[in-house]
């Protein structure tokens, strides 16, 4: 990382211009992935990443550079490229940088980077063994590990100077199951902001034999029916449709430009009254937490819906200029190549006070979706369409046959208002979120929601 005088040299040249205010952001990152396929390591690779984005703002215009190298010799010519285009002007500036301290949220027990390659594969061969040994019908298993350690610095015209060492892990197994002719798959994919004493708190054994259970389980199912009908979402990656369907809506990426649905509503009802949902970047070692955002701003708990009620967007510092309204914090990117926006770091619906049990009362023909799978979604109307990867036919109140081929159809607003039961068995998990910024680390989460009427689409003949 640059040193203090050379980073204030830089913003002051920066700020000799029309710009109000001048971010240096740096980053060094090393990101690896192992593959395994039914017990044999298939590709290691590992990618080191380094380079500075530098951009400057003229009240809401926005001007952005990047380079691989930080010497002057690429610099100073980006730095001038960026004044011609935000404005020259004759003024000289002189900014003084002051390093900002803070308490380290998310600690680190095991680098991987210190650790031997044997030990990281061997995570891989716990899972592939688990599933394979789970059951007879389990053909096939394809095993993965990403590592990843990010080094961050933000220097910025206000004199700030702050950084951040991000360190995530992830297990990804995925199992196929084979009887006759008929073959399915299930997956784990859990992960932490953390170390490899994640693997501690959730075992490979524990993620291979969840793979397998999913497959297990999808070799018996059975066509499922469509139309409108009352839909259980489970917990964990269930959240999905929270994050992309609302979520996203919630940004000011799109709010401050009035493409969102939920533009201008702030203090007006959008979801039901059991209904309240926050974005948390702030949980300890969660694989979407970070002490700073990618602006140098402190993460936060950010309280998005309160009993129905929209409290908060999600506010990086450009958009914040756009709505009069501060940063909250949430500013990412993927690296230096993007320039931050607004982004989702840990967003999930808080639990209510129904049992799960609860949860199944009064239905006589519905859906229980216990796995979500992709889909896609408009952000600006909160359109969707989302495959079910597990899911199990309700009948009087009752959990009963799996079935395959299922779909959520809807929208994000529509949904929101049609929760009436919000279940108390919170639980997130973890994905990657594509934006305009890049692909970032998110955690998605919820308690098992009811929704009343919903569209699934299936594929059984009624």
């Amino acid at each position: 990382m640059l040193e203090k005088a050379v980073l204030e040299k830089y913003l002051s040249l920066a700020m000799s211009s029309q710009a109000d205010f001048a971010e240096i952001y740096e980053e060094k990152e090393i990101n690896e992935n192992i593959s395994m396929r039914d017990g044999l390591v298939e590709d290691v690779d590992t990618e080191e990443i380094a380079g500075i984005g530098i951009r400057l703002y003229k009240g809401t215009q926005s001007v952005y550079a990047y380079s691989h190298a930080s010497d002057e010799a690429a610099v100073l010519p980006m730095i001038e490229d960026l004044k011609a285009a935000i404005g020259t002007s004759d003024k000289t500036a002189s900014v003084t940088l002051t390093r900002v301290e803070y308490e380290n949220r998310h600690p680190v027990k095991v680098d991987f980077t210190k650790t031997p390659l044997a030990d990281r594969v061997q995570l891989l061969t716990r899972a592939t063994n688990a599933a394979k040994e789970a059951d007879s019908r389990i053909v096939k298993v394809m095993a993965g590990i990403l590592n990843v350690k990010q080094e961050v610095q933000i220097s910025t015209s206000e004199g700030r100077l702050i950084g951040d060492t991000r360190v995530r892990t992830r297990l990804m197994c995925e199992a196929f199951a084979k009887e006759g002719d008929n073959l399915q798959s299930g997956a784990d994919r859990p992960g932490g902001g953390c170390g490899l004493e994640f693997y501690e708190q959730v075992t490979p054994e524990e993620i291979g034999r969840e793979a397998a259970r999913g497959a297990i389980v999808n070799l018996s199912a059975v066509d499922c029916p469509s139309g409108r009908m009352p839909v259980i979402i489970d917990n964990g990656f269930g959240g999905v449709i929270f994050h992309e369907a609302c979520g996203h809506s919630l940004e000011a990426t799109g709010v401050a430009k009035n493409q969102s649905v939920f533009a201008g509503k702030q203090g007006q009802r959008i979801a039901a009254p059991c209904v309240s949902a926050v974005d948390d970047g702030t949980i300890p070692n969660a694989w979407g937490s970070e002490n700073i955002d990618d602006e140098g701003n402190f993460q936060q708990r950010r309280l998005l819906i309160k009993d129905g009620i929209l409290q908060s967007y999600m506010i990086d510092r450009l958009n914040g200029r756009r709505m009069g309204q501060a940063s909250t914090g949430s500013g990412r990117r993927q690296s230096y190549k993007y320039e931050p926006t607004s982004r989702m770091s840990n967003t999930f619906i808080l639990p209510g006070d129904s049992s799960f049990e609860e949860m199944f009362e009064g239905i006589e023909k519905g859906l229980y979706c216990k796995k979500m799978g992709g889909g896609s979604v408009n952000p600006i109307t909160g359109e969707f369409n989302f495959a079910v990867r597990e899911g199990y036919l309700i009948e009087n109140g009752k959990i009963t046959k799996p079935v395959r081929g299922a779909a959520l159809i809807g929208s994000g607003s529509e949904i929101l208002m049609n929760i009436d039961r919000v279940c108390d068995n919170l639980a997130r998990s973890q994905g990657m979120c594509g934006s305009m910024s890049g692909s970032i680390p998110t955690d998605v989460g919820q308690p098992a929601i009811r929704v009343t009427s919903i569209t699934v689409g299936g594929t059984a003949n009624e």
